[in-house]
């Protein structure tokens, strides 16, 4: 058995045998237990009552956090030289076609989000079995092969954020930093939350909210109370 570290015990000691608790002392508490000498980042694990091997369960879309992920995204988009000149005044990071393309091929994905046009998704598309597998593959329903180049770009550096339920029901997001106040991660929470409500498949029943877990980095996971966070 691993041998757990003198702030590891401390965490799990604070956290006791709270069964759940309200989403803002959920927050505290994951922002009181994280001692990492660097910002961590906050997840929020959501299990669904749904069956994502049924295609009219599947649970994808996107959200624009109120506050942000708190992380510098990098972002790059392929187009045509005539929106290129839109793509960097939008403060995309990297930004060209050809290039990138055959860069990509090469094995380089040092970004976060990959923005493209509808008119060079032909190219595009050649690099799915590469960026799929990363989750950087450009996808319409996540708003990223659009003609509105540069609005995708200013979204997504502002907090826009997709997501997509894995094969056991559940969605797994960054949510903030621990650096965030426990209030902004609350709005952001609860942002997401209610787009996921919106997206409930209709042929989904039962309990659709089955569990929330939020966490940092590098520490335990605090459940959270689903009423404390749902509308």
């Amino acid at each position: 058995m691993t041998k757990l570290t003198k702030n590891q015990k401390l965490a799990f000691e604070k956290i006791g045998d709270k069964e759940q608790l309200d989403i803002l002392d959920a927050a505290k508490l994951v922002k009181e237990i994280t001692k990492t000498k660097f910002d961590a980042s906050l997840d929020l694990d959501v299990r669904l009552g749904v069956d994502p091997r049924k295609a009219n369960q599947m649970v994808r879309g996107v959200v624009s956090l109120p506050h942000g992920t708190g992380k510098d995204i990098k972002v790059l988009v392929l187009c045509s030289s005539a929106k290129e000149e839109e793509a960097k005044a939008a403060g995309a990071d990297f930004v060209g076609l050809d290039e990138y393309i055959g860069k990509i091929k090469g094995g380089w994905t040092d970004v976060d989000v990959i923005i493209t046009s509808p008119d060079v998704m032909a190219k595009v598309g050649q690099l799915g079995r590469i960026l799929g597998p990363r989750g950087l593959m450009p996808n319409p329903k996540s708003g990223t092969v659009t003609m509105e180049i540069g609005n995708a770009v200013k979204e997504v550096k502002q907090g826009k954020i997709d997501f997509k339920v894995d094969k056991f029901g559940i969605i797994h997001t960054s949510i903030g930093k621990v650096s965030f106040e426990a209030e902004k991660v609350v709005d952001n929470v609860k942002e997401l939350m209610n787009i996921l409500v919106k997206l409930r498949p209709s042929a989904a029943k039962g309990i659709y909210i089955k569990s929330v877990y939020l966490s940092s980095t590098m520490s335990p996971s605090v459940q959270v109370e689903v009423k404390s966070i749902v509308e």
